[in-house]
């Protein structure tokens, strides 16, 4: 082999070589390109939801969904669509979802507790009674 054919060689590997470099680099643009072409996920009611409910909102829900089971898809679907035509534009805590529900017909009733603050404890109502008997 003489000089030439070498150096020829040599050419041809190292064009070899930047063809593939090049190819590779195609790739990792089409790649990059296909990641931000992915439709954006739409988020779920649920996510909706959690977007404006605020304070004891979901633990009204949850008990207006537990005494209301047939209903409460229904209006899981109308409150978000709502939502998403900006027909509600404001928070929604405990007491307006509250109110909400008893203008719509449905009286949803919550659990409650009375408990008692002394030296620091909290004691419910039939304890307190009891300890002021004894």
């Amino acid at each position: 082999m003489n000089d030439d054919e070498l150096e020829r060689i040599k050419q041809r590997r190292l064009e070899e070589m930047q063809r593939q470099l090049l190819l590779k680099e195609l790739k990792e643009k089409e790649e990059v390109k296909e990641e931000k072409e992915e439709p954006k996920k739409e988020p779920t009611n649920q996510e909706i939801l959690n977007m404006y409910f605020k304070d004891r909102a979901w633990e009204v829900w949850n008990e207006a969904k537990n005494q209301y089971p047939q209903v409460m898809p229904r209006l899981e679907y109308l409150l978000v669509d709502a939502i998403k035509q900006n027909k509600i534009r404001n928070y929604l805590d405990g007491a307006s979802l509250m109110g909400f529900f008893r203008q719509i017909g449905l009286p949803v009733r919550l659990r409650t507790k009375i408990r008692i603050s002394e030296h620091g404890e909290l004691k419910t109502l039939e304890q307190k009674i009891k300890e002021d008997r004894e």
